[in-house]
């Protein structure tokens, strides 16, 4: 086991330290000046256009998604114990400044993500009379590379399908027995059934779950939040402060007793913040593939949104709780502190409102987790369609180990499953960056499309008022 360990960590090491900060920024970079900033001109009526179809209620025929439910189910996906644990890990291995890098990764993300969504918009397939896509299929039918789609497609199905599922249910069974006294094994087997059930009603059982659950819950946790920071306003502006001169002096927090240098804090603002929105890991773009948009920019525009609210919304918020809350000692050493991370965001709450904040964060660590359990299955459940043809028999046996693998995941080592997820993530990511930047100037020629598509319909509308 320990040479397991050993092998785990080198690879980690190479991946997230040297090879994915540098690409997922890289590409982020990249496509943000190709795609012309599309952050600052596309993000707003894209907001707007997503209200519309809530309010408005769109119903698609089976087999599909609305581009609601389509976000629902891949912010359901994005929005898990990342946001919670993975934000307070960062802080704490990293210091204040780690929330800046975040921001900063998700703001180049979003350039990534509408990249993703757009190519898995065209290149996606039917299969069984349902939309299929993603990554392995749009490098398959894009790129023509059927070799570097099947090597994501079972690192995809190993890392979301197996892996990911176990540090989603080791957190949820942790969490509810810490805070409600409930035994893991009942914890285990509640969420088993749950989760079974929504699995077996297919795509249709998983929209509807993804677009009921994800708002409530990201609601709930970001006013929760808010309440945290009013109750202690008066620290607000020097966590402000933090973060900020964190960001390129960490040694100047708390006396430069932190031992924590410029390097960690980068490598962990983005590594946390690239692994919670997941822009450019390949896994969100099997949602927006199955989206039944008008036009693949606009599945990009909406993907776009998944980003703001997982990271700009959802971890900025456990980032302001950790440091207006006082949870987050800036005395500690960072070895120390990163220790007792998983803990740390619970202790912030619980500063707040007491007992019930313990359970307020178990309670929606939960939901996170859940709906993240169920959005990565879609996504994995994509590639072995993609893998074995969409055969019954192998999605009914493969049903059976994603839930086999949510039971272990509660009997095992929390820490050894988090370097596993890392390790396959990061696996996974590599051909999907390929891919990227392979079909940049596709990406390109389908926005510049959409835009001759929209001055075309402005022009017969001036027409139709002259006329």
């Amino acid at each position: 086991m320990e040479t397991i360990n050993i092998i785990v960590d080198f690879v980690n090491k190479i991946l997230w330290d040297y090879i994915l900060i540098i690409a997922l920024l890289g590409i982020g970079i990249y496509m943000t000046i190709k795609l012309k900033f599309p952050q600052f001109t596309r993000l707003f009526p894209a907001l707007k256009k997503m209200v519309s179809g809530i309010v408005n209620k769109e119903k698609v025929e089976e087999g599909k998604m609305t581009p609601v439910q389509a976000l629902a189910t891949a912010v359901a996906a994005q929005v898990g114990t990342g946001n919670i644990v993975g934000v307070a890990t960062a802080i704490a291995a990293g210091g204040p400044g780690a929330a800046f890098w975040m921001l900063i990764s998700a703001f180049f993300g979003m350039s990534t993500i509408f990249s993703e969504a757009v190519l898995a918009q065209k290149y996606r397939e039917t299969k069984d009379g349902e939309l299929v896509g993603g990554p392995a299929y749009y490098i398959k039918n894009g790129l023509k590379r059927k070799w570097l789609s099947m090597i994501f497609a079972v690192a995809c199905i190993v890392a979301l399908g197996v892996v990911g599922i176990m540090v989603q249910s080791n957190s949820v069974a942790g969490s509810v027995s810490n805070a409600f006294g409930i035994p893991s094994i009942s914890v285990t087997i509640v969420l088993a059934i749950i989760v079974t059930l929504i699995l077996m009603g297919g795509m249709g059982r998983i929209a509807t779950f993804a677009e009921t659950v994800v708002p409530v819950m990201a609601m709930a946790y970001i006013l929760g939040s808010f309440i945290i920071i009013v109750m202690n306003l008066e620290n607000l502006i020097p966590a402000i402060k933090s973060i900020f001169v964190g960001a390129f002096a960490p040694q100047a927090i708390g006396g430069g007793t932190l031992g924590i240098a410029l390097q960690q804090t980068i490598r962990y603002g983005l590594a946390r913040g690239l692994f919670s929105n997941e822009a450019g890991m390949g896994s969100t773009p099997h949602s927006h593939a199955v989206a039944n948009a008008k036009h693949p920019a606009e599945q990009g525009f909406t993907a776009m949104i998944g980003v703001f609210i997982s990271t700009f919304l959802i971890c900025l918020s456990t980032v302001m709780v950790n440091l207006v809350s006082g949870s987050y000692d800036a005395t500690v050493p960072a070895v120390k502190m990163t220790e007792t991370a998983t803990i740390m965001t619970q202790s912030g709450f619980a500063a707040g409102f007491g007992n019930f904040g313990g359970m307020f964060l178990s309670v929606c660590l939960s939901f996170f987790s859940l709906t993240t359990i169920v959005g990565w299955y879609f996504f994995a459940e994509s590639n072995v369609k993609a893998v074995f043809n969409s055969k019954a028999r192998t999605l009914n046996t493969f049903k059976f180990i994603a839930i086999a693998a949510l039971v272990v995941g509660t009997l095992i080592d929390a820490t050894f499953v988090w370097k596993l997820a890392d390790m396959f993530m990061g696996i996974m990511a590599v051909p999907n960056i390929i891919a990227l930047f392979l079909l940049s100037k596709e990406v390109c020629k389908i926005l510049e499309d959409y835009d001759s598509i929209g001055r075309k319909e402005k022009i017969t509308q001036l027409n139709r008022k002259v006329s």
